[in-house]
């Protein structure tokens, strides 16, 4: 499979390619030239297969020129092996609705369904090469977790989080913080998080300190990410619903990446009625779907923090496949967007995205509630992030049957849960210890220089 940036058709890129470098090197986004379809019949053979079974089908498709059936197997295997569900995921079917639950890996959120196996993909990699890398990521609270478990204690890899100081929650933090690997570098920032994800644009960008340290990124940027989260959409479909019938995702939205990954699942033949972005009040993309104009605003503090975010990288990818693949499009789009602070979509191409997609938002106040009525009528915990995607539903009415993803365990935001239920939210016995443990951070002033000054250091 080839793939090219969302800012140049021009030049062609491997899977290793792609996956080393993030980024593309003019600042687009990598997709594939052809996204791979699959035929009713196959659909159908994919039906009864087990999650690790489908994660290899799909997964397969998009990098065999860097990997065998057997090392994809492996990968799988590996990485899904200390899930605490069998299936890696489990779905809960509610009254109206059903939810996938998606925090079953090692540090409670679904970046880890995709994280883990990205881990072992850069081993496969980096030894196959005999390379080397330094991992550099921003996060809204669950994507540096994820990351670090999965890094930890690797040879040739060290990783460097980017996080806002105070705007995550406690556990998300000493998730990252406390744990102990000469590999791992948390850097604290005083900023948000769409600060802390253009610093990390911006290192990518300056190609000689890229170079010089050999970096790499596992944001949602990175498109291995999008591939391992294509395949719990179909999991959910095959165990939700007949065959053949449509169904809509409700999907809590700060990045993109989650419900772009729904996305190309349609694109590849599952019949997904509509893709619903729950957002919470950093609303940008409920606006951009209704007026058309892509304009970030200043960043609010919600109940919810990791959707705390106004640009949503993942949607160049969108803008770009609504466009025909014209890179000179998004390139004049992006340019706007750093320029004036804006871009406006083109009436043709905003009816193309409300086609498959829909959006609607939540207050804090609103989401607290829910978080209370799900308990009440349902008694399930549930998260504020899954709140959002289980209130919009609420909201919006659709005849299809409807599966939230939920994206965290309550634990991991026990104040909130533990005030609307009265209940609070524990974490699995095992990972009680990240409470006491001593915390490991580095806190740095909002300065892209002194950032990679500290990072060369380190390397």
């Amino acid at each position: 499979m080839k793939y090219i940036s969302t800012r140049n058709t021009k030049i062609f890129f491997s899977f290793k390619d792609v996956f080393l470098k993030g980024l593309a090197p003019d600042g687009g986004l990598f997709v594939p030239k052809e996204i791979p379809m699959y035929s009713d019949k196959e659909l159908k053979k994919l039906k009864n297969l087990t999650y690790n079974e489908l994660a290899k089908n799909i997964i397969l498709k998009f990098c065999k020129d860097e990997f065998s059936e057997m090392e994809i197997k492996e990968i799988v295997d590996s990485s899904y092996k200390n899930f605490r569900v069998k299936d890696v995921v489990k779905i809960k079917k509610l009254k109206n609705f059903s939810l996938l639950e998606l925090f079953h890996g090692p540090t409670l959120a679904f970046k880890d369904i995709a994280m883990q196996v990205i881990g072992n993909m850069y081993e496969k990699i980096l030894k196959k090469h005999n390379l080397k890398v330094n991992i550099v990521v921003a996060t809204s609270g669950d994507t540096g977790a994820a990351a670090i478990n999965a890094i930890k204690d690797r040879a040739n890899m060290r990783i460097f989080v980017l996080y806002p100081e105070n705007k995550i929650s406690e556990v998300q933090r000493k998730f990252m913080t406390t744990v102990d690997s000469k590999n791992v570098f948390n850097i604290s920032l005083d900023g948000n998080f769409d600060e802390c994800q253009k610093f990390v644009k911006q290192m990518f960008a300056d190609k000689k300190f890229s170079e010089f340290i050999n970096m790499s990124g596992v944001n949602s940027i990175n498109w291995a990410r999008i591939i391992v989260q294509i395949i719990y959409y179909f999991f959910a479909y095959f165990n939700t619903t007949s065959y053949g019938e449509k169904i809509n995702f409700s999907v809590p939205t700060g990045n993109f990446g989650d419900i772009y990954a729904g996305y190309i699942a349609k694109k590849m033949g599952l019949p997904i009625n509509k893709l619903i972005i729950a957002t919470n009040s950093n609303d940008i993309l409920k606006r951009v779907l209704r007026t058309g104009i892509y304009k970030p605003l200043k960043v609010e503090r919600t109940v919810s923090p990791s959707m705390d975010i106004q640009l949503a990288s993942n949607f160049e990818r969108l803008i770009f496949d609504l466009s025909s693949n014209d890179s000179k499009k998004v390139l004049q789009l992006m340019n706007n967007l750093k320029d004036f602070g804006e871009f406006t979509i083109e009436e043709k191409d905003l009816n193309k995205i409300n086609k498959d997609f829909c959006a609607e938002s939540m207050t804090s106040k609103e989401t607290a509630k829910v978080i209370k009525e799900i308990y009440i009528k349902e008694g399930v915990l549930i998260d504020p992030h899954t709140a959002v995607a289980v209130g919009v539903v609420k909201k919006l009415s659709f005849k299809e049957n409807t599966v939230v993803l939920s994206t965290a365990h309550p634990s991991k935001f026990f104040n909130i849960v533990m005030k609307e239920t009265g209940i609070k939210p524990e974490l699995p016995e095992k990972l009680k210890k990240i409470l006491v443990k001593k915390e490991k951070f580095e806190k740095l002033p909002n300065d892209l220089e002194k950032i990679k000054k500290y990072i060369k250091l380190k390397i």
